[in-house]
């Protein structure tokens, strides 16, 4: 499992709030909320690498 560094994130109340609902409504922890938005705009932004693809 790829190590996490947590740092503090500032967010209106009402912008924490629509992660919130989101995340409830997707199944998803707030955090893991937050993570796949970001996941989304860095491969939309095509700032992600794709992961090495197993050569067995």
């Amino acid at each position: 499992m790829a190590k996490k560094k947590p740092f503090a994130l500032r967010l209106s109340p009402e912008m924490l709030a629509a992660v919130e609902k989101w995340a409830a409504d997707d199944f998803r922890s707030t955090n893991g909320q937050i993570e796949w938005i970001i996941d989304q705009a860095l491969r939309k932004a095509k700032r992600k690498k794709k992961p090495a693809e197993n050569s067995d």
